[in-house]
């Protein structure tokens, strides 16, 4: 039996998700929705709010804007949770590798991703297309973070754990916060099984970059995670590639170039993780700073 927990911006989309759910869950549930129309509470505490009132033993915490295209997906769920107990969550699309560099769960390397998603568009002319990523054909990967548009958490790992309210008041980064903390102490993963339809493509703007850096500021010391042994290369690839996007992004949004030396520098981590990279990375913001 699964609590399906939503905050809901939409009463049309909540209205066609709840119906979806209805017609492909197949096993006993309830729906958990949250009227946060007005923005009036950040995804943390309503999500925390969800947890409270749950009954059944798995939690299923979805955006409003997806359509799940897989009938069974709650006998999918329960029976993952009850061959793997030592899985304490899982979705459909995430990362084995977390970079030190700012980033949301993606964008850390070619081959560290897993998903199973048809992702749509509403902000881009972009046709939808099916985001299927499983190169050793599992059931279950073992990852470091998971995307937060589909999850599931066995309700007393979600009591334990809880969202960070106190820190994410609004609607980005929630997600990783989550993973992390949840993978301090239980297996994360991605599933295949299941198949959704994101109607939206993530919106990176100035409120996402803050609260990537106050995510990034939480867990430093933490990161990167390193699931799988990948090599010296894939490693520095990763971080090269993600840590010139957070630049691209700073720029675009308007910040200071010294928020990209001040994550540099931070603890010389990124020059104790490779003095190769360190000053790539540095030749790069000088780079963008003389031209800006």
């Amino acid at each position: 039996m699964i609590s399906v927990i939503i905050s809901s911006a939409n009463p049309s989309l909540l209205a066609q998700v709840s119906k979806n759910i209805e017609a492909t869950i197949a096993v006993p549930y309830e729906l958990i929705s949250f009227d946060n129309s007005a923005g009036q509470k950040g995804i943390c505490e309503i999500y925390n709010l969800g947890i409270q009132q749950a009954q059944y033993d798995i939690l299923c915490f979805m955006h409003e804007d997806i359509g799940i295209k897989t009938d069974g997906w709650g006998k999918i769920v329960q029976k993952i949770f009850d061959e793997h107990n030592d899985y304490g969550l899982i979705g459909v699309a995430g990362s084995d590798y977390k970079t030190l560099a700012p980033s949301g769960w993606s964008g850390s390397g070619r081959n560290m991703d897993y998903a199973n998603l048809v992702q749509s568009y509403k902000f881009k002319k972009k046709e939808p297309h099916h985001y299927y990523k499983n190169p050793r054909n599992e059931k279950l990967t073992e990852v470091a973070c998971i995307d937060g548009v589909w999850f599931c958490v066995p309700r007393k790992i979600a009591a334990e754990i809880g969202f960070d309210q106190d820190t994410f008041k609004g609607f980005h980064l929630y997600d990783l916060d989550f993973s992390f903390a949840v993978g301090c102490k239980y297996k994360i993963g991605v599933i295949y099984d299941v198949l959704i339809d994101h109607f939206s493509e993530g919106n990176y703007d100035k409120t996402w970059m803050e609260e990537t850096l106050k995510l990034h500021h939480k867990w430093y010391y933490h990161l990167p995670l390193n699931i799988l042994p990948h090599s010296k290369a894939s490693v520095f690839d990763a971080e090269k590639s993600t840590f010139k996007y957070f630049i691209e992004r700073l720029i675009y949004l308007k910040f200071p170039m010294r928020v990209a030396f001040q994550m540099l520098y931070k603890d010389n981590r990124f020059l104790k993780m490779s003095p190769g990279l360190f000053f790539k990375l540095h030749y790069y913001i000088l780079k963008k700073y003389i031209s800006g």
